[in-house]
């Protein structure tokens, strides 16, 4: 990942799990924002709404959650701190349907006991499916905080089969989570 740019264009696409915002400079993708929760973004007035530079980004979105796609393949430029870019760099190394805590996963880093700053860097991640921080869990194995909330962190885990959460799902979300996702479109 390189690190973060100022995003200069941005679409909105529907996906299975709602409707997401993408932004990036052209080159690489910087942000991923769940709009349908409590927060939506709005896109900053320099921002030019076009879907073109993120035609690439949305077909590997609509292949995921088709279950044909298992990790990304994108130019990412996330804004952070050197600490929370190693954070995110390790989420991308968790395999498709595997789950890892947020202690084991300060432990990959070297940073033993420090399962609340991984948390904290994880909370941060501007890129959330693409850089997958769905995957990391409680130590006891229960579901914590997500940016686009419990039922979207469930229903990501169970498309690609997590088996530490399997039981937790209803019908509605294991259909939610099947359908195949649709094209961006800018909004204007």
């Amino acid at each position: 990942m390189a690190p973060g740019s100022e995003p200069r264009y941005w679409c909105e696409t529907d996906t299975p799990v709602g409707r997401l915002l993408l932004a990036g400079d052209g080159q690489a993708l910087g942000r991923v924002h769940f709009q349908s929760g409590p927060h939506p973004m709005r896109p900053s007035p320099e921002w030019r709404a076009d879907a073109t530079p993120f035609a690439h980004v949305c077909a590997q979105l609509g292949e995921y959650f088709s279950g044909r796609r298992r990790a990304f393949r994108l130019r990412l430029a996330p804004a952070g701190t050197a600490f929370q870019l190693a954070v995110w760099e390790a989420l991308r190394a968790i395999p498709y349907g595997q789950t890892v805590s947020y202690g084991e996963l300060a432990r990959r880093l070297g940073t033993a006991g420090g399962a609340r700053a991984v948390g904290l860097a994880n909370g941060a991640n501007p890129l959330p499916i693409i850089v997958p921080c769905h995957r990391v869990i409680g130590a006891d194995g229960s579901l914590t905080g997500f940016g686009g909330g419990l039922c979207i962190k469930r229903a990501l885990l169970c498309l690609e089969g997590a088996a530490c959460v399997a039981d937790l799902f209803s019908a509605h979300e294991l259909a939610h989570a099947a359908n195949g996702a649709p094209a961006a479109r800018p909004i204007d």
